[in-house]
């Protein structure tokens, strides 16, 4: 049976492959929300238009993701087998995926951005300032989603620098074109949002293109070869597909989900509107790192699976699931302390500063919960189970969250904070149902040889344990 993987292991391999892996996911998402950031002195207005057009971009997200998450699945399993053709042809398929979604999402909204902007509100002012700078970021689409694919391959090969060092490139670009354009500064013309969303395009093109140069330029004993990126068969696409498409539908009805919700928040008050998105940038750092750390665990659980070690990657799981959100509930705290600092950078007025507060201190306990049950529901991806996260994800969603944030802010009419506190209402129920399945191990599934070799004897081991678990109580 494989080694247990010890506290001192488990923090070594967070500092050598989830911290860089963090960082890097900070840098990123930090990028997205800039805009919001540098937009604050234009008033309200701005900012929620630009928080609007972020939650656009957040569905944008949720369409492509399934297929990233899925290829990591398969990067991470088949790099622990150092099977290079498996890499390979997971990358070619991703690519035709994920491709047809970012310039399916770029053409709409380059030609119909206001289509998009009127699902989300119906205040007229705020339509009209995000038009421009959604048809702007609509060329930025389909780079963000090739640079998202290359990111997540060097990720799950453990080539964790070139990703960070991107991303830091990438944000500085976006920060000095917002500073000259958004205010106008050097001779330019004052373009407000417009200029926000010329600094994420051109941050994009710098992003795309460094990434690709290291990812060509740097050593790896497993490839890009073209003679087998698109060299894909049947039987791979299919068991792809089985895999890929649970992810994918956990994506899109999440993203779904989201929008309904944002549909509620974005018929508030205008102060209410401001306060989530500034909200949202605050959230989305937490996220941000999080996430990072959520992804390195479904590297190492995939590679420890795909070569076999399978008990070494139930045991990195399960201390995953206690040290992330251990660091999400210091990371809010801080937000918490801070806030007053921290909303004074979007421009908010006072009723906008005292949601924004209360919304901090709701998200300190939900927040922890939440990114518990988001690494868990990763933690099985990784090992090969995309179906059980989804379907306990997505029916607490639409059986309790989506309704009930619903019925509180469009029929019952409650008080904003109130509207706000539903939406994690499902959390702690999902996180009841998601613990057990964690601890049985029967979401390890690997889909390689090695991996598969593996799995009787861990099963095996698991019964004993569980067996003798009983004999004890």
């Amino acid at each position: 049976m494989d080694q247990k993987v010890t506290l001192k292991m488990f923090l070594k391999m967070m500092l050598t492959i989830a911290l860089p892996i963090a960082m890097q996911n900070l840098l990123t998402n930090t990028a997205s929300m800039v805009d919001t950031i540098m937009i604050g002195n234009q008033g309200e207005l701005a900012v929620a238009a630009v928080g609007i057009c972020s939650q656009i971009s957040s569905l944008f997200f949720s369409c492509y993701w399934g297929f990233a998450g899925g290829s990591i699945l398969f990067f991470a399993q088949y790099w622990g087998a150092r099977d290079e053709k498996g890499i390979n042809r997971t990358f070619g398929l991703t690519f035709i995926c994920m491709a047809i979604v970012g310039f399916g999402f770029g053409l709409l909204s380059i030609f119909h951005p206001s289509f998009l902007l009127s699902i989300y509100t119906d205040k007229v002012s705020l339509i009209e300032i995000g038009t421009p700078y959604m048809r702007i970021v609509g060329f930025a689409y389909p780079l963000q989603v090739f640079a998202v694919l290359v990111s997540v391959l060097m990720r799950s090969t453990e080539r964790v620098k070139a990703p960070l060092i991107c991303s830091a490139v990438a944000l500085g670009v976006n920060c000095s074109v917002n500073w000259v354009l958004i205010y106008g500064r050097f001779g330019f013309p004052e373009m407000g949002a417009a200029g926000a969303a010329v600094g994420t395009l051109l941050s994009a093109i710098v992003n795309l293109l460094l990434l690709v140069i290291f990812l060509l330029r740097s050593g790896c004993e497993v490839r890009l070869r073209l003679s087998q990126i698109f060299a894909i068969r049947k039987s791979f696409t299919g068991e792809y597909l089985k895999k890929v498409l649970p992810i994918l539908g956990n994506e899109l009805l999440y993203g779904v989900g989201q929008m309904i919700i944002n549909v509620v928040i974005g018929h508030q008050d205008e102060a209410a509107i401001a306060a989530m998105a500034a909200f949202r940038v605050c959230e989305g750092f937490v996220y941000a790192f999080f996430g990072g750390l959520s992804n390195a665990n479904s590297v190492v659980v995939g590679r420890e699976v795909g070569a076999g070690r399978l008990y070494r990657g139930y045991s990195f799981a399960k201390r995953s699931a206690v040290f992330c959100p251990m660091i999400t509930f210091t990371i809010v705290l801080i937000c918490v302390i801070l806030n007053h600092p921290l909303f004074t950078l979007f421009g908010l007025g006072s009723q906008a500063m005292t949601y924004g507060t209360f919304m901090l201190l709701i998200y300190l306990f939900f927040g922890a919960v939440r990114t518990c049950d988001y690494i868990i529901n990763d933690t099985f991806r990784a090992g090969g189970e995309p179906v059980v996260g989804t379907v306990i994800e997505i029916s607490c969603l639409y059986a309790i969250t989506v309704p009930m944030t619903w019925l509180a802010g469009m029929v019952w009419h409650l008080p904003f904070l109130a509207v706000f506190a539903f939406v994690y209402t499902d959390e702690l129920i999902r996180l009841f149902i998601l613990i057990p399945y964690l601890r049985g191990g029967k979401w390890v599934k690997p889909v390689t040889e090695a991996g598969r070799s593996a799995l009787p004897e861990f099963r095996e081991s698991r019964k004993f344990r569980r067996r003798s678990g009983r004999a004890k109580e």
